[in-house]
């Protein structure tokens, strides 16, 4: 068959992988200069690595991500160090991220850390935690592990991650955050950005065509297959996939049925701005930093990447992340890039009172308004099927990978999924 597909993120170059290998003719248009969708990343010419726009790594359970690495003949350059995460008591970092991290851990008494090893065990051992999704996560959480360790850990974290709908969250995606999830944490050398690359490089060399700067306008039955309008030009497919976001979905295709329509715009979700600095000092001794809004942070978290990494691959650099979810229409979406460095730079005393500005040597933003899909009380009735309902066109993003939260190994996971139906269609 002949496959068109929307976007060259790892959903789009999973399926793509895949279809060149059962023998289609695939061709892929991707909006930007480079693959990897929000996992690409960005690397002036001092820096070995690429750094991710948006803090990304990957967990020892990856086993979707692990698999196609795999298949591409690079698991041997992934890589699994063990980086410090800590969390905010009393307005002090404590790690938690171990069973003896939780022993130590001053913020719970003897009963909180019972009943929260027992319910993590719970948790863990559940094989499929969707049922949980008609309770609220706040709700179920502060029940099994008591008002205490939901305040002081599970609270802060769907408050910053959520905002005003942290308490509309359900149980069964932080089931599924939980299970999936491991202390040991992973990248790939030369970055994301590297493993991206090399992904599409191989779904090239197997034939697929891909073009960068190239915005699909508009979706539209034709003939027997599928039309897509690509600047002046229209394409014909036998089938397309498109891996956009689902309010970008809704737009460019008038054809969708009312039905399918309400199930895209019906989706709700979080936005994300990252300011990355690059620092001639070393700000702290840990990797990642979980911050209550409460405490009067002006940003979710503190990413300290090379923590994680040698700074070595970055030309020397220290490299932070600052970083929120936001909802779409906050104002740190519009502020200017400098403004926003001079409204986060007082907080990096916190962390280190030798801090000052003259420790910046250079930042960058980055921003989108599509980052961290919302899952409501009974979510899976809210999830747009694969098939769109017009023949031959298929939809498939993050919002579709619930209970799991959205990452790569996922997109991996949904883009392997999708393209078996793709393959077996009539």
């Amino acid at each position: 068959m002949k496959i068109g597909i929307i976007g060259a993120g790892l959903t789009g170059l999973t399926a793509a992988f895949d279809l060149t290998k059962a023998g289609h003719d695939v061709t892929i248009f991707e909006a930007t200069a480079q693959a990897g969708g929000l996992a690409a990343g960005f690397k002036p010419d001092e820096w070995a690595w690429s750094l991710e726009h948006y803090y990304h790594h990957w967990f020892t359970t990856d086993q979707d991500l692990l698999k196609l690495a795999d298949e591409m003949g690079v698991r041997d350059k992934i890589i699994f160090p063990r980086p410090e995460t800590v969390v905010y008591f009393e307005g002090k970092f404590y790690p938690l991220d171990s069973p003896f991290a939780l022993l130590g851990f001053p913020g719970f008494n003897l009963l909180d850390k019972i009943r929260f090893g027992l319910t993590y065990i719970f948790l863990k051992l559940m094989k499929n935690g969707t049922s949980l999704e008609k309770h609220t996560a706040m709700d179920w959480m502060e029940r099994a592990m008591g008002k205490r360790v939901s305040d002081v850990l599970w609270r802060p974290m769907l408050e910053g991650k959520f905002g005003k709908y942290a308490r509309q969250v359900n149980m069964a995606w932080l089931w599924a955050r939980i299970t999936t999830r491991s202390p040991r944490l992973g990248t790939y050398q030369g970055g994301f950005q590297a493993f991206c690359d090399e992904l599409a490089n191989q779904v090239q060399k197997r034939g697929a065509v891909l073009h960068f700067n190239s915005s699909v306008s508009r979706v539209q039955p034709g003939g027997q297959g599928v039309d897509l309008q690509v600047g002046s030009q229209t394409h014909h497919f036998d089938r397309v996939l498109s891996t956009t976001s689902p309010r970008l979905m809704a737009e460019i295709t008038p054809a969708l049925s009312e039905a399918y329509r309400q199930k895209l715009t019906g989706l709700t979700n979080m936005g994300a701005v990252v300011l990355i600095l690059a620092l001639k000092h070393q700000l702290t001794q840990s990797y990642w930093f979980n911050l209550p809004k409460e405490a009067g942070y002006p940003f979710l978290a503190l990413v300290e990447h090379t923590n994680f990494l040698p700074r070595e691959h970055y030309g020397g650099d220290h490299l932070i992340y600052l970083g929120d979810y936001l909802e779409t229409d906050h104002p740190h979406f519009e502020i200017d890039k400098d403004a926003l460095v001079q409204k986060f730079l007082p907080s990096l005393k916190r962390f280190n009172p030798d801090f000052s500005a003259d420790w910046v040597r250079e930042s960058w933003i980055f921003r989108t308004k599509y980052a961290q899909p919302i899952p409501f009380l009974n979510h899976s009735q809210n999830i747009p099927a694969l098939r769109t309902g017009i023949a031959g066109l298929w939809f498939a993003s993050m919002s579709q990978v619930y209970p799991y939260d959205r990452g790569t190994n996922f997109a991996v996971e949904l883009g392997r999924r999708v393209a078996r139906e793709i393959s077996q269609s009539k």
